[in-house]
């Protein structure tokens, strides 16, 4: 499950990855989190170059149609070799836990996330009274109602305190990734951020992270949603 904030504005994420399956939750549970890395999935190093014209910004050298999301971010070229190596439980592997955000599906097993007409199901690893005065911005997909139980009694970033939501509205609100900035021979980079899309600064991120914005939700009683 999540790191230690439910806000995706933690610097240095896009190296560290979010914590969501831990050693101690896939020993509990005998799964290893489907947007968990392995270790035969690292990312390939890929020398970016600066673009002009109209699209100022990043690219790679060897341009692809697949490099860029509809919102025209440059996202890392991750390897998919799924179960390849050893789990890597404190990193995330880009293009899954993509995939989750944009389907909605389970941070956990890849399954589909738990919906009702009330919303789908998120565990999030903050105040329930701070939640409710704003809209929040998270990296950690939905979860399915089995693996929500597992969570809570397994993943030691949950244990001191958690909220679990039926959220009605999660639309993309940006990526968390490393900034470049322009350099001479080649952009150079900064910093780990999380950029919004309406954000200047968004060509020149190289995203490794979907961040939704979940609003319009409800606090429930996890005990009493039976998987």
């Amino acid at each position: 499950m999540g790191g230690s904030s439910a806000h995706a504005r933690s610097s240095g994420r896009a190296e560290v990855g979010s914590r969501i399956g831990t050693r101690e939750l896939t020993s509990q549970t005998n799964l290893v989190p489907f947007i968990a890395r392995w270790s035969g999935e690292r990312n390939l190093p890929m020398p970016v170059v600066a673009r002009g014209g109209q699209w100022t910004g990043i690219a790679y050298a060897d341009r692809r149609a697949f490099d860029r999301d509809a919102n025209g971010v440059l996202w890392v070229r991750a390897v998919s070799r799924q179960g390849m190596g050893r789990p890597e439980y404190g990193k995330v592997h880009s293009q899954r836990q993509r995939l989750c955000m944009e389907r909605l599906l389970c941070q956990i097993c890849g399954g589909p996330a738990d919906r009702t007409a009330e919303g789908t199901l998120w565990l999030i690893d903050a105040h329930a009274r701070s939640l409710l005065l704003m809209g929040e911005i998270t990296t950690h997909p939905p979860v399915c109602l089995p693996c929500a139980h597992r969570s809570v009694r397994a993943c030691p970033h949950l244990r001191p305190e958690w909220v679990a939501l039926r959220v009605r509205t999660a639309i993309p609100y940006g990526v968390n990734g490393i900034l470049y900035q322009p350099a001479d021979p080649a952009p150079v980079t900064v910093t780990a951020a999380d950029v919004p899309f309406h954000s200047a600064r968004i060509p020149w991120v190289l995203a490794s992270q979907l961040i939704m914005r979940i609003s319009d939700f409800t606090v429930v009683n996890l005990e009493e949603l039976q998987p």
